[in-house]
């Protein structure tokens, strides 16, 4: 543990020999497997394999290494020479694994054989496949369809997703929820519902036409570090970039190319934002609203001159609806409010909105510091408000960004992982495999949550995921999930959900996606997603951790054939054999994105589905993209008073969603520990806190729960007044599972209310 009077320490810009380190320290510490640097050579290549990581697409130029400081850590955590074996559980029991840090429950290693929880030990025990699925299946038919839950990570290729989406639906339920209902559902929802798109209009050749970036609330050094390649090319060549982000992050101020040898010999630095404006938490709204206003003055301005205007006027009145009410609120609103709500000075939005003005195309890219909060659809619809003005969707270099977090989450949407029955083509699956899928929706996972604390939820099947680490209210949750009939998890490592197992627990060992995948008709391709909506091949070609292991979609057919009746439409075997026809079955079901899918599967850069907003297709109800009258100027649910703050939950560059790869966070100076809350300087001295001071948070949400995380050192840190920031997911412990975005429903995990009481009690919290 580091002394926190030594923290934080001066970052150096994201990439160049910090990445080089970061990646040598985990390949020590995850005790990697010989071959692991071909591996990575491999990846993210045509004919490669693709990340597991973040969602960032893949080039059609690659470069000789076209992966990233947090790829390489995703590929080397999953292939370390660690076995957690059978033999493991001769000396621990779950109980006291509880005790754990999450990074030491991970670094057992790579698990081996499939598990059944054996309660009278309060252990796992080997149980063979066979074994293993008939006792799940003996379990789940014993339950109603709407009692059990079939949840998906984005690990799983499209294929076993799909196939996947099928189980649970002959099994008679749309309870599919998927990691996107945690971080990007509000775009499915929000973008869909102004521009008819439920994903981003861009794709690569935009990144390159661009003259310029708008970021809001997302960190490429951390999230997506290969974005940062691109980025750099736009600066090159005379782009400008401009951040709202609560915190000064290191990937939007410089970058060091690792592929360039003389920048890594010289540190030279790209200078990657040219505007970096640190919004207050929740207060884009009013950050947007203020330059849409500067921008209707501006035009304001040209026309009593007569000169050009500056709105393009002819996208407006051919392709959007709703304007005139859009402009009556920003002519309306006054400057001071905005100050106040955004929380950032009239002159510095003047500034971003000149440079807007001044850009012929213009990306607007975000993350999910503008979906996790209450009303982070508003928060969306003000982003598409703001690239309407000048016609910035829908034509070379322009468009909307959102970057997906997680390798295929969006994939895994586009063939039928969805608990809403009107985004799935029931009519051709009922023609396909000769039955009547379920048409009432099913649980999202807020839902599940709920369905699980108040158990009607009383069965999960979890392809991927750490859930009970993953969504709100930890306590509540392990209790909720423990306390279930059946629990099955499709995993590649142990983590905490493992350790709260069901009445029937089972944990099924999957290969990684860089292994082999032997099947009757020889080594697999499984297919994913990116974030531009680019389908890739992925081949693997590692010697798999134990013979024992099975893909995900053979374990997928495997409950299958379990679970469905005598159907000689439904032809599992067949499907495990060779994943090309389970290609054909998705190319059946949805044509218009996966003509011609074999085919086309190894395309360099991938092959992309189409997204009708790209080509000024707006599939909205009125037939045209939609401006957003704000009613509010932020996008909390909560109102400000003395000693309330605004949380938000953040990541390290050592970590991956709920996977802690160490205790690094070098870009914000913090090592060695995880326990710390940064907090503005005059924030403390008005609170009576002093740095290393240690501290608990205490929910202040308006309910009766009282939820406390202690033993947090107090960090100075540059960060708005009002806005404190601390790690996810340690901090799900304060978040209500009713504290969502209004519309999604995705947890509003980057606005929490908290008060900040000094902890008496020391580190009272389990050791996470």
């Amino acid at each position: 543990m580091s002394d926190v009077n030594d923290l934080p320490k001066k970052s150096g810009p994201a990439g160049g020999w910090g990445s080089m380190r970061g990646i040598k320290e985990v390949l020590a510490s995850s005790r990697a497997e010989p071959g692991a640097f071909q591996t990575l050579h491999r990846q993210n290549k045509p004919r490669g394999f693709m990340c597991t990581s973040c969602a960032w697409p893949k080039p059609a130029n690659y470069k000789q290494f076209e992966f990233c400081e947090n790829g390489a850590k995703a590929t080397l955590w999953e292939s370390t020479r660690d076995r957690c074996t059978p033999e493991f559980w001769n000396d621990h029991t779950v109980t006291e694994l509880r005790s754990w840090k999450d990074h030491d429950v991970e670094r057992t290693g790579r698990l081996t054989a499939p598990l059944r929880y054996d309660a009278e030990t309060d252990r796992y025990v080997e149980v063979g496949w066979d074994e293993a699925i008939a006792g799940i299946a003996e379990v789940l038919k014993t339950l109603k369809s709407d009692e059990v839950v079939f949840y998906s990570s984005g690990h799983a290729g499209l294929e076993a997703s799909y196939l996947y989406a099928l189980v649970a639906r002959l099994f008679g339920t749309n309870n599919l929820p998927q990691s996107s209902n945690m971080c990007h559902e509000t775009t499915s929802v929000g973008l869909k519902e102004v521009i008819g798109s439920p994903v981003g209009t861009v794709i690569w050749e935009d990144l390159e036409a661009t003259d310029c970036f708008f970021f809001f609330g997302q960190n490429p050094g951390t999230n997506s570090p290969r974005f940062l390649h691109p980025l750099k090319e736009a600066k090159n060549r005379g782009a400008k970039i401009v951040t709202f982000n609560p915190l000064r992050e290191q990937g939007l101020v410089s970058f060091v190319d690792p592929q360039n040898p003389l920048h890594m010999a010289t540190g030279h630095e790209t200078i990657i934002s040219d505007q970096y404006h640190q919004v207050r938490a929740g207060g884009d709204v009013a950050a947007i609203l203020g330059i849409c206003k500067a921008v209707i003055e501006a035009d304001d301005a040209a026309q009593e001159k007569g000169g050009a205007r500056i709105l393009d006027v002819a996208f407006i009145e051919e392709h959007t609806t709703g304007f005139d009410a859009f402009l009556d609120v920003c002519r309306k609103t006054q400057w001071p409010d905005i100050v106040r709500e955004s929380g950032l000075a009239e002159e510095d939005l003047r500034d971003a909105a000149a440079t807007y003005m001044a850009a012929e195309r213009v990306i607007g890219v975000y993350g999910m510091g503008l979906t996790q909060h209450a009303h982070g659809a508003l928060n969306i619809g003000m982003l598409v408000n703001l690239m309407m003005l000048r016609g910035n969707i829908g034509r070379k270099g322009a468009g909307m960004c959102p970057v997906r977090g997680h390798s295929n989450v969006q994939g895994q949407r586009t063939v039928g992982i969805a608990e809403k029955a009107n985004l799935v083509p029931m009519d051709r699956l009922r023609e396909l495999f000769d039955f009547d899928p379920p048409t009432e929706d099913g649980t999202h996972i807020v839902d599940a949550v709920q369905g699980l604390f108040d158990r009607s939820i009383k069965g999960f099947v979890s392809l991927g995921g750490n859930l009970v680490r993953a969504v709100p209210e930890q306590a509540r949750m392990e209790d909720a999930w423990a306390g279930q009939e059946i629990s099955v998890m499709i995993s590649t490592k142990l983590n905490r959900t493992h350790l709260f197992p069901a009445k029937h627990a089972y944990i099924l060992p999957c290969l990684s996606r860089a292994e082999r995948d032997i099947q009757a008709t020889g080594n697999q391709t499984i297919s994913i997603e990116d974030s531009f909506s680019m389908i890739h091949g992925s081949i693997g070609q590692r010697t798999p951790a134990s013979e024992h292991l099975r893909s995900e979609m053979a374990i997928v057919c495997a409950l299958g054939r379990a679970l469905s009746g005598d159907n000689p439409k439904l032809r599992w075997d067949e499907w495990q054999a060779d994943y090309g026809l389970v290609r054909d079955l998705i190319e059946a079901t949805y044509p218009d994105d996966f003509g011609r899918y074999n085919a086309r599967l190894h395309t360099p850069g991938g092959f992309w589905r189409g997204i009708a907003a790209h080509d000024r297709i707006w599939k909205t109800e009125p037939g045209k993209a939609i401006f957003t009258a704000p009613d509010r100027l932020n996008s909390v649910s909560f109102d400000d008073m003395e000693g309330r703050y605004r949380l938000i939950t953040i990541r390290s560059n050592d970590q991956f969603n709920t996977t802690i790869y160490g205790y690094s966070d070098r870009f914000r100076g913090i090592e060695g520990t995880r326990d710390v809350l940064l907090m503005n300087e005059d924030d403390m001295r008005a609170a009576g806190l002093a740095k290393g001071d240690l501290v608990a948070l205490l929910s202040d949400a308006e309910d009766d729960e009282t939820r406390r995380l202690g033993g947090l050192a107090v960090i100075p840190y540059e960060i708005p007044r009002g806005t404190v920031a601390s790690y996810y997911p340690e901090c799900n412990v304060l978040i209500s599972i009713a504290h969502h975005d209004i519309t999604s429903k995705t947890p509003a995990s980057k606005s929490i209310p908290v008060r900040i009481e000094r902890d008496g009690e020391g580190r009272e919290r389990p050791r996470m």
